[in-house]
């Protein structure tokens, strides 16, 4: 059966929307406050790191509530969906009704839990959708991460193009985001089928116990730091290391807009080739790439260009392959998947809150101070945590998966 008859195209488009919701908001959020209403950065990291802590028992309690939800479960995703828009219109579009640090860290909170509980359904949803399809998992993957890509790559540059047509912008992209919502969560209203729940609940426990399970959850946490660090800290990079203010959204159109058209392209050839070489060839892309960086000072902005295409390519796998490989070890354990994708939700957005606690306060601590001219030894912290440590984060990933038989 063909992808249009599956109705892959509605999981294409629901996963867009999940992602402008992940990613982008940490590139922009702490900027956007700090620049705004002067909220300090390791005041912001606090926030977010906060929120994560929370994260480590919500998240496994919305995998438990996910694998119980019977007639009722398109409702729920519904009103986690309205979440989620409010959320993100009270974040960018509402100016701070008290202590812009209480504001964001209850707009963010909001946000984040919605994120979980939509991100944990529809992973799950894709585990009993492509039930019995020859290479499922991969083909859905392919489809649902190159939404998830593409909707990466219009949230993180909207801001910038908006500042042409806005005197918001991000109050217009808040907006926006909340209507691409309600069409996504419209078409993918027929999917929040009963089929996804006839599966008895998984413990979370017989998941953990699982040695497979465990090393991929691991192997997603190490590897997906890098990408969180350098998420975290690219605006900074291009506009103080670089110093190339108005740069920030065409590079990162190019780093997104690199990961989505290779994710068909390593779908393809995880198929041909299996998913473990595919993914070592990838992560010692990206160890180049951010080598690559560390040579970089102001006005490289062409080399780093060709920079953000490359990483970008090599995250096109990491988002394409990693969950795919989970998913199919998740229809062998628990097939409900509720559980299993609440620790990833959380392993995932973890690694977020590591790059905001620790490298926020690091770079302050050296003398940075976002817009304004800054001393050479905070520039060489921000080169540092920017390129290197991600290097070293990339090659403990590489060794943890050469140490994992995905055959098993």
């Amino acid at each position: 059966m063909n992808a249009l008859a599956q109705r892959f195209p509605a999981y294409t488009g629901f996963a867009a929307v999940l992602s402008g919701a992940g990613l982008p908001i940490y590139i922009y959020a702490p900027k956007y406050y700090a620049d705004t209403y002067g909220v300090s950065l390791t005041a912001l990291g606090a926030v977010l790191f906060g929120l994560r802590l929370f994260d480590v028992v919500q998240d496994p309690v919305l995998g438990w509530v996910a694998e119980r939800l019977r007639g009722g479960k398109a409702w729920a995703v519904a009103a986690a969906a309205a979440l989620l828009a409010l959320s993100m219109i009270a974040l960018f579009a509402v100016e701070p009704l008290f202590d812009p640090v209480c504001w964001f860290g209850m707009s963010i909170t909001g946000l984040f839990s919605a994120f979980s509980f939509l991100t944990i359904n529809f992973y799950a949803q894709g585990i009993a959708k492509v039930e019995g399809l020859d290479k499922g998992h991969t083909r859905l993957a392919a489809w649902r991460e190159s939404g998830a890509l593409l909707g990466v790559c219009l949230a993180a540059v909207a801001p910038t193009l908006l500042m042409g047509v806005s005197d918001n912008p991000f109050a217009t992209f808040a907006w926006g985001f909340a209507a691409a919502t309600a069409v996504a969560a419209v078409f993918m209203w027929p999917e929040w089928t009963a089929a996804s729940t006839e599966q008895e609940p998984t413990p979370i426990g017989s998941i953990l116990s699982d040695p497979l399970a465990r090393k991929l959850l691991l192997l997603a946490l190490v590897n997906a730091t890098p990408l969180a660090v350098s998420s975290t800290l690219f605006l900074f990079y291009v506009e103080s290391r670089l110093d190339a203010p108005g740069w920030e959204g065409p590079l990162l159109v190019l780093f997104f807009l690199a990961a989505a058209l290779s994710a068909p392209l390593w779908s393809a050839l995880a198929n041909r080739f299996g998913e473990k070489p595919v993914l070592l060839a990838a992560m010692m892309l990206a160890i180049a790439a951010f080598g690559w960086t560390l040579t970089l000072g102001t006005g490289d902005v062409i080399p780093f260009a060709v920079i953000c295409v490359l990483s970008g390519a090599t995250i096109g796998a990491d988002l394409t392959l990693l969950p795919a490989l989970f998913a199919k070890r998740m229809s062998h354990i628990a097939p409900n998947g509720g559980q299993g994708f609440g620790l990833w939700s959380l392993v995932s957005k973890f690694t977020l809150a590591f790059a905001a606690v620790l490298l926020l306060p690091l770079m302050e601590g050296a003398g940075f101070a976002a817009g304004t001219d800054n001393p050479a030894e905070a520039l060489t912290m921000l080169t540092v945590l920017y390129a290197l440590v991600p290097s070293l984060l990339k090659c403990v990933a590489v060794a943890l998966l050469l140490a994992t038989k995905l055959e098993d």
